[in-house]
């Protein structure tokens, strides 16, 4: 925030609470969206979040000015609570989801110079501006999060929850599966490593020499985000590359070229071309290494050895994932692959609609209780390994029912109840607090009853 902005808050947060007349007064309203007891929210911090918005990749939508406006009369409310309440979060905290947010902006961005112009300031000016506003944001969320901890559902909340919805009007489930995996990925030797490492060392040397380096990362890089660029990644901070890439681009200076090192993604080089504290700009070069008929031999033995210990019932499927799976996202979770559209409850219970269509075919013609034969695949990043698939559960199409679903439905039914007290609390502060809003806004239906509050 500059010094004028914060200037211009201090006067109109002080003008404000001294006298409601204050919004008679038109040249004030020029740039205030609302008051909230003795906050202000001022139209630049609106415009702000639509610009992270748009930044996102969304499409222009002048109605999601509304939710904003929305979203920051409530975060106000709840912060002006948690001082109350002493409720505080870390800078480090703070760092982490400002560091998250320019992560995803700057991806969908496409590099950090194309995120820069968009906003037309730079990054480092941007984490300044937006650095009080995401304190009060987490601050609100811890907040709301206080304010729901000890909302929970009894089993009687949850029958009467589902006994009051029409029954016509109750969900229609398509067919559901529990599914179980372990994957193994192939592990190269030494020595089938090294062809990809001459490859990667052969580029290098040719910069060495006096080659581009732009041009070689675009003809050769497997990179694909950052190859069309020169190999360039733009401004980043240790906690958005991987630990090994971290070590060597901290480590070397401005223009320096690192040697071959090898990460999860195969064998790099790196160059820096600006350091800017704890951010440094590098372009790189990438050589994936690619599994070879040796590996994939190794690993189908072995995941055929896995498969006949767990048809022969000599250690149960749960234990066999937490020991030989690769997959990090499942193998501590017994093996089950987790709904991607409801990862937050971890729900294990899929729609086959949902499903890759590989897992699919496969599942479909098993009975409950059973397992694939291991196949040959190729993950999202194009990886071949080999996958044994353990068919849980299936249930059929049907009409949502307490004995079937109690899980889904429980999980709606805590949710609605949360929403309840929030809802309640929200009331209740509204009712205590000064809340005024810019007649501009009258438009949002959203906002409409905000400005009936009163003061006590």
């Amino acid at each position: 925030m500059t010094q004028m902005k914060k200037n211009l808050v201090i006067f109109f947060g002080l003008l404000l609470i001294a006298s409601t007349n204050v919004w008679a007064q038109k040249k004030s309203l020029d740039n205030i969206a609302a008051v909230v007891g003795g906050a202000i929210i001022l139209k630049s911090d609106l415009e702000m979040q639509y610009a992270q918005y748009l930044a996102q990749g969304n499409a222009d939508n002048p109605e999601v000015k509304c939710y904003f406006l929305q979203q920051l009369l409530t975060q106000k409310l709840l912060s002006q609570q948690a001082v109350i309440d002493s409720i505080t979060v870390t800078e480090d905290q703070v760092d982490d989801e400002i560091d998250r947010r320019l992560r995803s902006m700057t991806s969908r961005a496409g590099s950090q110079e194309k995120l820069e112009q968009f906003l037309n300031r730079s990054v480092i000016q941007y984490k300044d501006e937006i650095r009080p506003d995401i304190r009060e944001q987490l601050v609100a969320n811890k907040m709301q999060g206080k304010i729901t901890e000890g909302v929970s559902v009894t089993p009687s909340e949850v029958r009467n929850y589902f006994e009051a919805i029409p029954k016509d009007s109750l969900p229609y489930y398509n067919t559901e599966v529990e599914i179980g995996e372990i994957i193994l990925n192939p592990k190269l030797t030494k020595l089938e490593k090294e062809k990809f490492r001459d490859k990667t060392e052969a580029l290098r040397l040719r910069i060495k020499g006096g080659e581009d380096f732009g041009t070689l990362a675009r003809l050769y890089s497997q990179d694909p985000g950052s190859a069309r660029e020169g190999g360039e990644l733009g401004f980043m901070d240790r906690s958005g590359l991987v630990k090994e890439f971290a070590a060597m681009a901290f480590k070397l200076k401005p223009g320096e070229l690192s040697p071959v090192f090898e990460t999860e993604y195969g064998f790099h080089f790196l160059q820096v071309i600006e350091r800017r504290g704890e951010q440094v700009n590098v372009r790189h070069i990438l050589i994936k290494t690619e599994p070879t008929p040796e590996s994939l031999t190794r690993i189908k033995t072995q995941i055929d050895s896995i498969y006949k210990k767990v048809v022969d019932k000599k250690i149960d499927f749960a234990t066999a994932a937490s020991l030989y799976s690769d997959n990090n996202e499942t193998k501590y979770n017994g093996g089950m692959l987790l709904n991607a559209e409801n990862v937050q409850t971890r729900t294990t219970y899929i729609p086959t609609d949902k499903l890759d269509p590989l897992v699919f075919l496969t599942v479909d013609t098993m009975k409950v209780g059973g397992y694939s034969q291991p196949f040959l695949f190729s993950a999202a990043d194009g990886k071949q390994g080999y996958r044994l698939l353990y068919l849980k559960s299936k249930t059929g199409p049907h009409k949502s029912s307490l004995d079937q679903d109690y899980p889904k439905i429980k999980e709606v039914a805590n949710e609605d109840k949360i929403n309840r007290t929030l809802s309640q609390w929200f009331e209740k502060r509204k009712k205590s607090t000064f809340i005024k809003v810019n007649p501009e806004y009258d438009v949002c239906p959203t906002v409409a009853t905000w400005n009936n509050a009163q003061p006590n």
